[in-house]
């Protein structure tokens, strides 16, 4: 993507190190594969109300329940920047910067898709750290992936994931890595809409199996949702960007993840939908650049 010296945002933070600085740059953290395989697979609103962008598998269903309560009840939701401001956390790397570059895109787009609509965008705020952190939904720590917290409306997200993300599963490029950050805000716009509240309140009444493809819906929005950002920054966009965003879809799609991890599919236990799926709901986004077409929760998915 072209965002050259595009503004970077100032609703971004540091948060805390597991083990020595922030480390943004190569090596440390990520929490191996064993990690990312256990938690970056899940997006759920489980332990404390939390939803993780999918990039990993794991069968246990304390991490695949979806929008559920249950867990460590959550903490006070933090006050203040540490560690610097945002325009000091942004400058920390290349990476970082241009995460926050994708943020503040994604307040300038959907401030402009509220007020055509006469509301008023509240963005999210993007907590960098580094290992672990702690969040208003609990603990953080970068074997979960990025994810959104709706208890203090933050994305929680440890760089070294965009290592992971490219080497671990063959999903590289700066568009990839925006497609992370716009699923995550997907999540926010789901908040403030009321759709996760709706959403938690459909899983209490469901069976596990009836609440994981409710939790599928969720996702698939988000990844549209991430789609109408991308459609509204198509000048942005280079040549291969939608094939990247396509590439990782399909890498974080519940069939090829457990397939990998397991050597089965088991539909029933989806928590994000399939590779399929995922493209085609990022691609619905991208192709109509409108928030009405990703209501996944009537369309046949």
């Amino acid at each position: 993507m072209r965002f050259g010296d595009r503004r970077t945002s100032d609703n971004v933070e540091s948060g805390g190190s597991g083990g020595g600085g922030l480390g943004f740059g190569g090596g440390g953290g990520g929490g191996g594969l064993f990690g990312l395989l256990f938690g970056m697979v899940l997006s759920r609103f489980g332990i404390g109300g939390v939803i993780i962008l999918a990039l990993g598998y794991c069968a246990l269903t304390t991490f695949g329940g979806g929008v559920r309560t249950g867990g460590p009840g959550a903490v006070a939701p933090h006050q203040a920047t540490r560690g610097g401001s945002a325009a000091e956390v942004c400058a920390s790397t290349s990476v970082v910067r241009f995460s926050c570059q994708v943020l503040a895109s994604t307040e300038d787009q959907w401030g402009k898709i509220f007020a055509a609509a006469g509301e008023q965008y509240q963005p999210t705020v993007m907590r960098v750290y580094s290992r672990s952190d702690s969040s208003g939904c609990g603990a953080a720590s970068a074997a979960m992936g990025p994810f959104y917290c709706p208890s203090d409306q933050r994305i929680y997200i440890d760089p070294q994931f965009f290592t992971e993300l490219e080497q671990r599963f063959k999903a590289a490029g700066d568009f990839a890595q925006a497609y992370v950050i716009a699923h995550e805000v997907g999540h926010h716009i789901q908040h403030i809409t009321g759709v996760l509240e709706r959403a938690r309140t459909m899983q209490g009444r469901a069976s596990t199996e009836e609440g994981n493809a409710i939790q599928v819906r969720v996702e698939l929005q988000a990844d549209c949702y991430a789609g109408v950002w991308a459609h509204k920054e198509r000048a942005a966009l280079e040549p291969g960007d939608i094939e990247e965003g396509m590439r990782a879809a399909e890498a974080i799609g519940d069939d090829t993840l457990q397939r990998q991890s397991q050597g089965r599919v088991v539909p029933e236990s989806f928590t994000h939908g399939s590779a399929a799926q995922r493209m085609a709901w990022l691609r619905r986004g991208l192709e109509s650049g409108d928030p009405a077409a990703c209501d996944t929760f009537k369309a046949a998915i």
